[in-house]
């Protein structure tokens, strides 16, 4: 088996883009700032991807499954491996911001920061049944399309609907 050349590995051309990009913002600063839209389109494409990409393969796993109490017990160790590692990642972000101590030095006045900057965020009301609600939509097309916030448990509600439903209908099709 011929293996490929190292520069047509994708991550590869990922990493020599991201060196590209900065010794492009270092030494070309204008011409750097330039491009700040095109930046932005990938932002926007790779956001856009991210929501049908999550659908198809939630709905593809859970209708690939033949017993539907294994799609619980893979779901109990995804749940599982979700709290390991936001524990994990929780408690490196701890040890970082004591070690680093990140803003140190700043010396900012809290009387001269602007309230209206984080009023749409703390004007949102705050209960516990907030995320369940917002995991439900007014329609059941997917949410990617109804949504410009790229809201992901709408999205993974209606997968696991779909995917266990037809998850369902081939294993009565298989009696």
């Amino acid at each position: 088996m011929k293996r490929k050349p190292f520069y047509r590995i994708l991550y590869v051309q990922v990493i020599a883009a991201i060196f590209a990009g900065v010794l492009l913002g270092h030494f070309l600063p204008v011409d750097g700032l330039a491009m700040k839209s095109l930046g932005d389109a990938f932002i926007k494409l790779v956001r856009m991807i991210i929501s049908p990409v999550i659908f198809c393969t939630v709905v593809t796993g859970i209708a690939s499954m033949h017993d539907m109490r294994k799609v619980g017990c893979v779901g109990d160790k995804a749940l599982l491996y979700f709290e390991i590692v936001s524990t994990v990642a929780l408690a490196i972000g701890l040890l970082a911001a004591h070690v680093l101590q990140s803003g140190k030095g700043f010396n900012v006045d809290p009387s001269t920061l602007d309230a209206n900057a984080v009023s749409g965020y703390a004007a949102r009301p705050r209960t516990a049944n907030g995320w369940p609600v917002s995991s439900c939509t007014s329609s059941p097309t997917p949410s990617w399309v109804h949504s410009r916030r790229g809201d992901i448990l709408p999205v993974l509600l209606i997968a696991m609907l779909f995917g266990s439903a037809l998850a369902v209908m081939a294993n009565r099709r298989s009696r």
